[in-house]
């Protein structure tokens, strides 16, 4: 039973498969990603933590691994579904296959299933509870353990998993996108002074505010008002992240408390969604979330639509929307909220990822935005 796998979901499905990555059991709400491109920063985004990843492109692994691609240092994601596993890499900056990847963090993963059809599923009833189950494990009781374990998960409602993938210490990040000149970064940089609560940032978000002349204090996720302001910030950031934000009490409380200062504040995903809570917004649990790079997004002030890439499970609910808020961005696929401006505060969020790598560039003129309200500030 040695390359055998199972994927089981909490409605009693069972896919048999091919284990691609370590022999184990793992559980996690099991989602589905659209993105043609880019499963090793997927599997990296801290956002994936307790979740397991269904890839709906059926061939995987075509790019290898290169580790300076990482959006952090280790596999967040619970396990991994594919459809077919490529161990041929077509791509001269590979140091590793997709399986020797998964190997080497410990990860639990599945190939040769039936994608289409367990998409289908989590569309029609949503996200399911589901398990991996792989190697040894995988005796006579394997299947009864799976569904089980799949069943005993809780489930990403209600839980706080900001704490788990948050940096415990502060650092400065001082690095900028590859392709800028760094002739450029050294004449535009330490012009702004950007404090990122970590909730589970990704690399990428931090090379875009350095290429924009912003030094960063990357700072854990429960610190507090009081030591924020001791930093003298021209601007915060709150930044991506996974499961639910309603949890998060110390950063909606810490948020709420930034906003009476009138700092320049801007969020994406998780941080759209604490920005929402400490505005005095509800978030849900969305039936399937949005998970993908393809996804068309309405700019409402200028009707422009931009396509985004986009992983979030909750979202800002439309009831009770303050009268300090506008909706400023809206989902074409559901209309749901993408993103909000205050109206009186300089603070704004994006439901979205708009500095995804790989993935579409539409909407990194938000990180301009911030700038821009840093800028005026100082004016």
């Amino acid at each position: 039973m040695e390359n055998k796998a199972v994927l089981a979901l909490e409605n009693g499905v069972i896919f048999e498969g091919t284990a691609i990555g370590v022999d184990g059991l793992c559980v996690g709400e099991v989602v589905f990603n659209t993105a043609i491109t880019g499963y090793q920063e997927i599997l990296t985004d801290p956002s994936y933590t307790k979740q397991i990843i269904t890839l709906t492109y059926p061939h995987i692994g075509n790019t290898g691994i290169n580790l300076e691609d990482n959006e952090s240092p280790r596999i967040w994601a619970s396990g991994l579904v594919i459809r077919n596993l490529c161990e041929l890499a077509s791509n001269w900056r590979s140091q590793m296959t997709l399986s020797e990847f998964l190997i080497q963090n410990k990860t639990v993963a599945i190939a040769d299933i039936d994608t289409r059809k367990l998409t289908r599923i989590l569309r029609e009833s949503g996200s399911q509870k589901g398990a991996i189950i792989s190697g040894s494990l995988l005796n006579d009781s394997g299947l009864e353990r799976a569904i089980s374990a799949a069943r005993e998960f809780s489930g990403l409602k209600g839980m706080d998993l900001v704490k788990q993938v948050s940096s415990q210490e502060s650092y400065v990040w001082n690095e900028g996108s590859w392709h800028i000149d760094k002739e450029y970064q050294m004449i535009s940089e330490k012009k702004y002074k950007v404090v990122a609560l970590d909730f589970g940032v990704k690399s990428n978000i931090l090379r875009l505010l350095v290429d924009r002349g912003c030094e960063v204090l990357v700072v854990p996720a429960k610190t507090s008002f009081e030591e924020i302001m001791a930093l003298t910030p021209d601007g915060v950031f709150l930044s991506n992240g996974p499961g639910d934000p309603y949890p998060c009490k110390y950063a909606i409380e810490t948020t709420r408390a930034l906003l009476t200062e009138k700092l320049p504040i801007f969020g994406i995903c998780l941080g759209l969604q604490i920005l929402g809570l400490a505005s005095g917004m509800r978030t849900k649990k969305m039936l399937h979330g949005h998970h993908g790079a393809n996804h068309p997004v309405q700019n409402l002030v200028t009707g422009e639509v931009m396509i985004t890439s986009q992983n979030h499970g909750f979202c800002l609910d439309e009831n009770d929307l303050p009268s300090t808020v506008t909706v400023s961005h809206r989902s074409l696929f559901d209309n749901s909220i993408q993103g909000i401006r205050h109206k009186s505060l300089p603070a704004f969020g994006f439901q979205g990822h708009p500095e995804a790598s790989p993935g579409p560039h539409d909407v990194q003129y938000l990180f301009d935005d911030f700038v821009k309200l840093m800028k005026e500030r100082h004016a």
